[in-house]
């Protein structure tokens, strides 16, 4: 089976994006693998688009996938952003716990 993250650049690929990285961030957690990742997205798909419009076209090019995975640290911008920012990104927050897969402690 392909690993978690190769499926993941895979669908963010039909935002045409200009930049993506794309991390696994699970070594930070207590979930174990493939749960938290981070995702960095340059594209002119978003010129225009507020903030939660932009995850929304995220999470619809994901689709099923969100359902595999605990957390994504998401960072949608526009090239004119992202040159503005000069590549900086800033640290994904700590996971709070909230799955299904809990057993009643944060992770």
């Amino acid at each position: 089976m392909t690993p978690t993250i190769d499926r993941l650049r895979t669908a963010l690929h039909a935002l045409e994006p200009r930049h993506l990285e794309l991390s696994d961030e699970s070594h930070m957690h207590s979930r174990g693998t493939q749960t938290h990742y981070k995702a960095v997205i340059v594209s002119d798909a978003f010129v225009g688009l507020r903030a939660v419009q932009r995850h929304q076209k995220v999470y619809a090019v994901l689709g099923g996938l969100m359902q595999e995975i605990h957390a994504l640290a998401l960072h949608a911008w526009t090239p004119e952003e992202w040159d503005a920012r000069a590549g900086a990104v800033p640290d994904s927050p700590d996971c709070r716990g909230g799955s299904r897969h809990d057993t009643g402690t944060a992770g």
